[in-house]
């Protein structure tokens, strides 16, 4: 959102004031111990006179955990603001405020603010400065009801509240020379977000859009730094782009409140925020399997569910999860949570059967009720759908004839979602895909008088906890699996996640992984996407292509809208990719499982991308087109139909896990690969335990483990091995003699 007009004026219609002095420095305590309380004018006070008729700022530091400041500007107390969010790693007693000397400081971080003028607020790492606030940074602002300052919200109608909300607060912080800004949610653009403006407003827009469905108001500096800004409504940012030397971020109302993470590396910044909002959990061995899909909008009854399972194991490709798309309910009825008999007249013995060939099942479901399903009756009664201001159920006819939305807010609504939800897991259900949860209206009531601007976002996390409440319920935690679209900050502790409806061409496949790398960058250890593309029947390239690449994830699905993604429907060589690639992820299992369950102990994601890993080599800064999985293996898929790639392979000896050839990096490389290749190189001294099977994801790693010792590396490398069943064993190697 801009509000000025180049570097002197401000828009038409806006006016705005900024902190200009640090008038005087308290120390006092609040919810998180030590804190100082910052008396910040608009003008700079020269006698008694200017302490009148001027609005002042307050800004408060404290510290809700070792190496993070809460930043809190305020300008009327108890005026406006969407609240924060949930914080499960906040704590009490984390920081140590001096105000004499004007400092907060927790851990490695200090805010150092200097009293008098100019304003000047910097925060420091290890005792160097990586950001502050400045001259014309902390401000509030007034915006006359006809200004243009670029909202840019997706949803107009969605975004009516807002507008008439006309006040804002903003902070700039400094953007250094070289520096570079990450994350800010599952974005698809470029991965470097300086330059751009990104609105954390989730929509229902597509990989081939500036929206987002999952936006997170917390980016990442290669500087040692991140910042979140606690408030789950609508936030803007101006990465570099209002004012080119700021990163400047706004919302409505009266307050704003942000948090400084410090680093130094980015793994200790994304360590320090999923502590903060949440860690992922472990998931289930098997869910890291092939998930194979009935697609969307084709025909499929058991008999084309049968023949699909048939055929994948007539052709030796492994497939672990069978997911059910909205028409296992009825047209028009979604959701009513109903097997739809026309097409599935046995659901309980459908389920067992599947079951009994070792596959799990999801299906799909969203949070809304269609006019026409059975329960909508029943929910507008109970109160347990979203209304108008007037007391009406809000309804539209977008997705679903008549649909109202699930007013999660409501204990007694949740519960009775969750009554369907768990008659379907007794039913022989295991995993839930929760699909939409974006276009949520802002001219609505809650149950439990929410702000609905807050609500827009969180929303998603209401639905997504929900759902796998149950599941953890029915099957424990590190069992329990979501495949879900929308999120928000915290989403990271309800995996997994995808990336959302894509187009069946190498350009989408590239704008994916783009969103999937932004995604990483923003604290979400599991991901995946839809192979092939969702919209549009790939060419047989491009399957094949994008089959090498999504088996080289965490989780992996052939999932598309009006065709099937069964690799026999392009030609045989794709059932050959797919043959080669699913056997090689059941080979890396207990690297996969090992990186993955890390995650839950520190924040850093599974896929990783090169400026997360190699933050010291200036060249990896904005790769978007490769990728780490875990800390060992280097992707590059091939997004040409050429089969030409280039990519680059930082510092040392790296090798081929394809081929077993060496080459050295520090440099750029160009390769040509048929479809049954990639490049996929192991990093210089890397062990790599490898499983021995290649039929299914969850087995014994240790039996029959073999530990792959790659050139490159020196002494003596730890390696631990950690089993589906919970079962761990360490080792010792010497690659002392490894040559190649």
């Amino acid at each position: 959102m801009k509000f000025t007009d180049g570097f002197w004026q401000l828009r038409p219609g806006v006016t705005a004031v900024y902190a200009e002095e640090a008038y005087d420095v308290w120390r006092t305590q609040n919810g998180d111990g030590d804190a100082l309380v910052v008396t910040a004018p608009t003008a700079v006070i020269a006698s008694r006179g200017h302490t009148l008729n001027r609005p002042v700022l307050t800004v408060t530091l404290s510290a809700p955990m070792e190496g993070v400041v809460r930043v809190r500007i305020a300008h009327h107390e108890g005026g406006s603001w969407h609240g924060g969010f949930d914080l499960p790693g906040a704590t009490s007693g984390s920081g140590a405020a001096d105000a004499d000397a004007g400092t907060l400081t927790t851990g490695p971080l200090t805010a150092r603010i200097a009293t008098g003028a100019p304003w000047n607020l910097s925060f420091e790492v290890d005792g160097r400065r990586v950001t502050g606030s400045g001259r014309r940074s902390a401000a509030h602002l007034q915006v006359a009801g006809d200004a243009q300052v670029d909202a840019g919200v997706a949803d107009r109608s969605e975004a009516a509240g807002e507008r008439r909300a006309r006040t804002f607060v903003h902070e700039r912080l400094d953007l250094g020379v070289g520096e570079l800004i990450y994350g800010l949610g599952e974005r698809f653009g470029p991965l470097v977000k300086n330059g751009q403006t990104v609105e954390t407003w989730n929509a229902d827009g597509g990989t081939a859009s500036e929206q987002a469905y999952k936006s997170i108001p917390f980016f990442l500096s290669n500087r040692g730094y991140g910042v979140l800004v606690n408030d789950p409504g609508h936030v803007s940012y101006e990465v570099g782009s209002e004012v080119v030397e700021r990163v400047q971020f706004s919302v409505p109302g009266e307050v704003l409140e942000y948090f400084v993470i410090a680093g130094p590396t980015p793994k200790d910044v994304l360590a320090r925020y999923t502590a903060l909002t949440g860690r992922p959990p472990t998931v289930p061995a098997w869910s890291y399997g092939l998930w194979l899909s009935t697609s969307f909008t084709t025909d499929y009854d058991e008999a084309t569910v049968t023949s699909f399972v048939d055929e994948m194991a007539r052709r030796e490709l492994p497939v672990s999860v069978f997911h059910f798309d909205c028409f296992w309910m009825r047209e028009f009825n979604w959701c009513d949570f109903e097997w739809d008999p026309r097409v599935f007249p046995d659901p309980d013995g459908m389920l067992a059967r599947l079951h009994e060939r070792d596959l799990r099942v999801c299906v799909w479901i969203n949070p809304y009720i269609g006019q026409r399903s059975p329960l909508f009756a029943e929910a507008a009664d109970q109160g347990f759908l979203l209304t108008r201001p007037d007391g009406s159920v809000w309804q539209w006819d977008m997705w679903q004839a008549g649909m109202g939305l699930v007013d999660f807010t409501n204990p007694d609504a949740v519960a009775w979602f969750q009554g369907h939800l768990r008659r379907l897991v007794a039913q022989g259900v295991d995993c839930f895909k929760t699909d939409f949860g974006e276009r949520i209206p802002v001219d609505v009531v809650y149950a439990d008088g929410s702000d609905p601007q807050r609500l827009h976002n969180l929303y998603a996390q209401l639905y997504n906890r929900a759902v796998h409440d149950v599941l953890v319920e029915a099957r424990g935690a590190d069992d329990a699996v979501l495949f879900a679209r929308s999120a928000t900050t915290g989403g990271q502790s309800m995996p997994v996640h995808w990336g959302g409806d894509s187009s069946s061409t190498y350009a989408s496949m590239a704008e994916t992984l783009r969103g999937g790398l932004s995604l990483a960058f923003s604290g979400f250890a599991y991901w995946s996407h839809d192979i092939g593309g969702f919209e549009g029947t790939p060419d047989v390239g491009v399957f094949k292509r994008w089959t090498a690449f999504g088996l080289l994830g965490s989780h992996s699905r052939f999932h598309g809208s009006q065709s099937y993604r069964v690799p026999w429907a392009f030609d045989e060589e794709a059932v050959e990719v797919t043959r080669i690639f699913t056997r090689l992820k059941m080979r890396l299992m207990p690297y996969l499982y090992r990186w993955g369950s890390d995650a839950a102990a520190s924040g850093v994601p599974l896929m990783r991308p090169l400026a997360l890993e190699f933050p010291g080599d200036p060249a990896v800064a904005y790769l978007d087109r490769q990728y780490m999985l875990g800390p060992d293996l280097l992707v590059a898929p091939v997004f040409s139909p050429t089969g030409d790639v280039e990519f680059y392979l930082p510092d040392g000896t790296w090798t081929s896990l394809l081929t077993g050839e060496s080459v050295e990096g520090g440099r750029w490389l160009r390769e040509n690969h048929g479809y049954t290749s990639l490049p996929l190189y192991v990093r210089p001294g890397a062990v790599l335990p490898w499983g021995a099977r290649d039929d299914r994801p969850d087995y014994d790693y240790l039996d029959g483990l073999a530990l792959r010792v790659f050139p490159g590396g020196t002494g003596i490398a730890e390696v631990s091995v950690l089993c589906p069943d919970g079962r761990t064993q360490s080792f010792a190697v010497d690659r002392a003699d490894v040559t190649g």
